[in-house]
């Protein structure tokens, strides 16, 4: 580093470059940046158990809360909690069943109840009885519910004809797709037979 003199014999040092910033001690907006310690490195991450909390509701509190939105079977609401079941209790699954069917929170026979009632005016008894049986509901309750269901068959065929036809098929053809929209809903032939030959069976011979 040279200096130079002035007129009054004093030596003036010239200023090293870049001295005014300091040895890296600035309190400017970049202080500290260079050591690890600004804001990023100072905060600290939440515990585990803080992130997971909301995974932190008891089984019964989950299936009242399935519950509470509509029926469920025992067999759905089964397989909706297992995945929270606790690996190291794994009767505890049996236990809130056997406790909500107790409290009555949980009924299969109020859960076919309300299918049925959603069901059965558009869709006829064999697929009604199908998605029973998905639902896992035991075999005695099917038969009951199956015969119930029969008896009010032809009507409910019946009314589904009337709401998308409500007229003597034209010809063959005709008979043949309202035949086969009728069967789709799950609707016996023997309803569809009787619904479709009280019409005009004149019109099938043309």
């Amino acid at each position: 580093m040279q200096g130079k003199h002035d007129p009054d014999g004093f030596e003036q040092m010239s200023p090293v470059p870049g001295a005014e910033r300091g040895s890296g001690q600035s309190d400017g907006p970049d202080a500290g940046r260079g050591s690890g310690q600004g804001k990023r490195a100072r905060t600290n991450p939440k515990p585990l158990s803080f992130r997971t909390a909301g995974s932190g509701l008891s089984l019964k509190m989950r299936a009242v809360g399935l519950l509470s939105r509509r029926e469920h079977s025992r067999a759905e609401l089964a397989r909706k909690l297992a995945p929270y079941v606790d690996a190291d209790n794994p009767d505890e699954l049996k236990q809130v069943l056997d406790a909500l069917e107790r409290e009555n929170w949980q009924s299969d026979a109020r859960f076919a109840q309300s299918l049925i009632h959603r069901r059965a005016p558009r869709k006829g008894t064999a697929l009604v009885i199908q998605e029973l049986r998905q639902h896992g509901l035991p075999d005695d309750q099917i038969t009951q519910i199956r015969e119930q269901l029969r008896g009010t068959e032809f009507e409910r065929a019946r009314t589904v004809w009337q709401h998308k036809f409500n007229r003597a098929p034209a010809d063959r053809a005709d008979y043949a797709r309202q035949f086969r929209f009728l069967a789709s809903r799950g609707f016996s032939s023997d309803c569809l037979r009787r619904i479709l030959g009280e019409q005009d069976s004149g019109t099938l011979d043309e």
